[in-house]
């Protein structure tokens, strides 16, 4: 049966901080088959990490997708080569957020073209970004 993770558990694999949390993260992460993890963790890790333990935005995209190449991870309702793609939207600057990442690729998991937003960053890259109807 699979199970959810938690931002905690996925930030203090990523960290190893503390120490005994990090141990209790890696004997999950490592020891259990079928994990899945969802758009609002993989924001809120990337959040925590950039803004509490001040990684570079760069790392931090490398690591979440180190972190989701692992066998026993899967993105929840999401489709993994998408989710990877939409990372690397992040990565050259920060005009795409993490959030409006996930949000790509949502759409592009979900065979929606369109997204309707005002943010004027929002990624184009196969999806027709619409600011009203």
């Amino acid at each position: 049966m699979s199970g959810f993770l938690d931002t905690s558990v996925v930030v203090r694999y990523l960290t190893g901080d503390p120490p005994e949390s990090a141990e209790q993260a890696a004997k999950i992460i490592d020891g259990v088959d079928d994990l899945l993890i969802t758009d609002v963790v993989l924001t809120e890790t990337a959040y925590v990490l950039t803004s509490v333990y001040q990684v570079p935005r760069e790392i931090v995209v490398d690591h979440l997708i180190a972190f989701l190449q692992k066998e026993n991870i899967s993105p929840f309702a999401l489709d993994k080569s998408l989710v990877l793609l939409a990372l690397l939207l992040c990565r050259p600057s920060g005009r795409v957020s993490f959030a409006d990442a996930m949000v790509w690729a949502a759409a592009r998991s979900a065979g929606s073209r369109v997204v309707y937003s005002l943010d004027k960053r929002f990624p184009g890259d196969g999806i027709e970004v619409r600011r009203r109807s």
